[in-house]
């Protein structure tokens, strides 16, 4: 019988990429990418003249404001989140003039105008909200087209062609397979190591352990980058809501307090609402960024890692390593059994995982047990449960960058919290996961990424 596991690849489910949405621009940008390749693939490259995309439901409804117009096009022409250079793909739409040519998968040249992606926010496709349909045509546009496929960008950057199954076979068997925190418990008792330690086997048996540890200093170096970025630039972010960076100002402040001979404060939780700060204001402004497990949730796991580095003794690489792993077993289970997703679960989704998983990986480079692991996590989603992702102005600025700090501060405070316990407690990390997904779909649709309630709709947009 085939042995069912939720664990994800820590190198996919941190995927470096840039702002300001893994939903609503890495996504698209993949999507994009994959049906021009699938165009070539098919030997019909060639025959296109006009390429058009239908965003549906929440790509429809804040797409332009996360950019996904110019991440459909800079997938189109083949560039990847990855890799590309984000000045690349910022307003490739908004500048675009009619009759521009696109070099589609890099190569063949087609006329493309700003009314070639529609925006259809009414129209929600039953696969995910987060859909699009890209139609390739002849030069006889009556004609049947060359090619139309469905993508659903599912969160993280994670996509799923229409059709495709909603969890592809693993090519590689994993050793320590698991698809709720109860059995992932049940092999850390049998096998007598930490959670870190199954997602190391797991990844090991994929990727081998040097690039393993490879990639994960990869993710790291990248985490780091964005939010030595941040903490450098100052301005105001693009959109139109005049938000000011502020991740720079107060990094100068506590700078100049640390060096100071005699200390009337601990500063280490305003450093740690700055480092997460660092990281949503690179976001919004379309930086490079890493997805964990998405960009509106992006600065929480940096931030407590670099408050770990900074503030805990004996930290370090190795410790980030374990923290890293430890964060994405968690991540993997609320991927499988609930959403990352904001369009699909709110807010709770995104912030409310990626606060789980901080907390999580945070109590296990502390030296906590599986079990107070697993307590930090629950700890952390339950007091994100039905939390609303409702951004003013489309924009992933507010409420979503003060959001970050505020959950990088609930996490330490979870793990603290766990650690003071013997991992023994109520609630189960596998019940609060489930009554999240449950609260996602009793969550009305416009507390769902669509600005169409709470917070979008009651400021005044100046």
């Amino acid at each position: 019988m085939e042995r069912v596991t939720a664990y994800v690849s820590a190198l996919d489910l941190f995927s470096i990429g840039i702002g300001p949405s893994s939903s609503h621009t890495v996504g698209p940008m993949r999507a994009a990418r994959a049906f021009a390749e699938n165009l070539a693939a098919g030997g019909r490259l060639g025959e296109v003249a006009r390429i058009r995309c239908s965003l549906f439901g929440s790509l429809g409804s804040t797409g332009l404001g996360h950019g996904t117009p110019d991440a459909v096009l800079a997938g189109l022409a083949g560039l990847r989140p990855e890799v590309c250079d984000p000045d690349e793909v910022r307003n490739l739409w908004a500048h675009l003039a009619d009759g521009a040519t696109l070099r589609l998968n890099g190569s063949h040249p087609v006329a493309v105008r700003k009314s070639d992606v529609v925006f259809e926010p009414r129209t929600r496709l039953p696969g995910h909200p987060n859909a699009m349909t890209l139609t390739a045509y002849g030069s006889d546009e009556s004609a049947p087209a060359v090619l139309e496929e469905t993508y659903y960008s599912i969160g993280g950057g994670f996509i799923r062609r229409d059709g495709d199954p909603v969890r592809p076979a693993a090519t590689v068997a994993q050793p320590m397979p698991y698809a709720s925190s109860a059995a992932l418990l049940e092999l850390c008792d049998s096998h007598g190591i930490g959670i870190c330690d199954v997602a190391r086997a797991n990844e090991e048996a994929v990727h081998g352990a040097d690039r393993l540890d490879a990639g994960l200093d990869a993710i790291w170096a990248a985490m780091h980058a964005c939010v030595e970025a941040g903490l450098h630039v100052d301005g105001t972010l693009p959109g139109g809501l005049g938000v000011k960076r502020r991740a720079s100002a107060i990094r100068m402040q506590l700078e100049e307090y640390d060096g100071l001979t005699l200390r009337e404060r601990d500063t280490s939780t305003e450093w740690l609402h700055a480092f997460a700060l660092a990281v949503n204001e690179e976001n919004a402004s379309g930086g490079r960024v890493v997805t964990a497990p998405t960009n509106g949730a992006a600065g929480i796991i940096p931030a407590v890692a670099h408050y770990y580095l900074r503030f805990v003794p004996g930290a370090g690489a190795a410790g980030i390593r374990r923290f890293l792993l430890t964060a994405v077993a968690i991540g993997s289970l609320v991927k499988a059994n609930a959403s990352i997703s904001g369009a699909e679960g709110g807010c709770q989704a995104e912030v409310g995982s990626a606060c789980a998983m901080a907390a999580g990986a945070l109590c296990a480079v502390l030296g906590g047990t599986p079990r107070q692991v697993e307590n930090a996590a629950e700890i952390a989603m339950e007091h994100h449960l039905g939390l609303t992702c409702d951004p003013v102005g489309g924009l992933v600025q507010v409420p979503c960058i003060e959001r970050n700090a505020i959950a990088a501060s609930t996490a330490v405070s979870a793990a603290r919290l766990a650690l003071h316990g013997d991992g023994t407690h109520l609630v189960s990390l596998d019940t609060v996961i489930e009554t999240m997904r449950q609260t996602g779909l009793d969550m009305m649709t416009k507390y769902k990424e669509t600005s169409e309630g709470g917070l979008a709709v009651n400021v005044i947009e100046c």
